[in-house]
């Protein structure tokens, strides 16, 4: 099986020496989409030994901006549907 970015996420963490759980949670639960696990190891390739507490800090950027993102595409959607009902239908 190919290694995934989750794989190389969970290395580049247990890398830096925290513990197993930790690194699970975090490349394979939290961070789960290759956006995320790949915006994560920049974050790790960028900051020398950063504490647990810093990359959890990290993590819930990661993952509010990707939820930003996301509900932004959302709503674009919905006013292009919209804008076609009122082209459209009147």
């Amino acid at each position: 099986m190919p290694e995934t970015r989750n794989d190389e996420l969970y290395r580049a963490l247990k890398h830096n020496g925290y513990p197993d759980d930790f690194c699970r949670e975090i490349a394979y639960r939290q961070m789960n989409t290759d956006f995320t696990a790949t915006r994560m190891l920049g974050y790790l390739y960028r900051v020398t030994s950063p504490r647990a507490e810093d990359v959890v800090d990290e993590m819930l950027a990661i993952l509010s901006d990707r939820k930003a993102w996301i509900e932004k595409k959302q709503s674009e959607e919905a006013q292009a549907a919209i804008s076609r009902v009122y082209r459209e239908d009147l």
